[in-house]
């Protein structure tokens, strides 16, 4: 198949998957249509401009992505690394910090 035409299969699909139509693909017909899904890199750089993007301690931080503080703590220092949708989570969050907005709910309490 000419690579024009992959490409233009390639992008329409894109396009499907973006629009939100159910397809279903298999891993093998997607490489011989050109398309791709790229793996997630997630370092400990991006993770603490995630978490400094955000405005929150390791601890809320923590919370907010329902793992543990030692997780957060370790990924930040390098000598772990978040792994599978943790790290698209995170990759989400560097894209659109206010995806989970939804996670932190005001206190009806006001302390003065």
């Amino acid at each position: 198949m000419p690579n024009k035409i992959k490409e233009a299969i390639a992008d329409s699909l894109q396009d499907i998957v973006n629009a939100g139509i159910k397809t279903t693909f298999t891993q093998k017909r997607l490489n011989e249509l050109g398309v791709k899904i790229p793996k997630t890199k997630m370092n400990l750089i991006k993770i603490k401009k995630v978490r400094k993007n955000l405005n929150l301690s390791q601890s809320v931080f923590a919370q907010v992505l329902n793992v543990s503080i030692a997780s957060v703590r370790h990924w930040e220092q390098g000598l772990r690394e978040p792994t599978g949708s943790t790290k698209v989570l995170l990759e989400l969050l560097l894209r659109e910090p206010h995806i989970l907005d939804y996670r932190i709910t005001k206190s009806k309490k006001i302390v003065v």
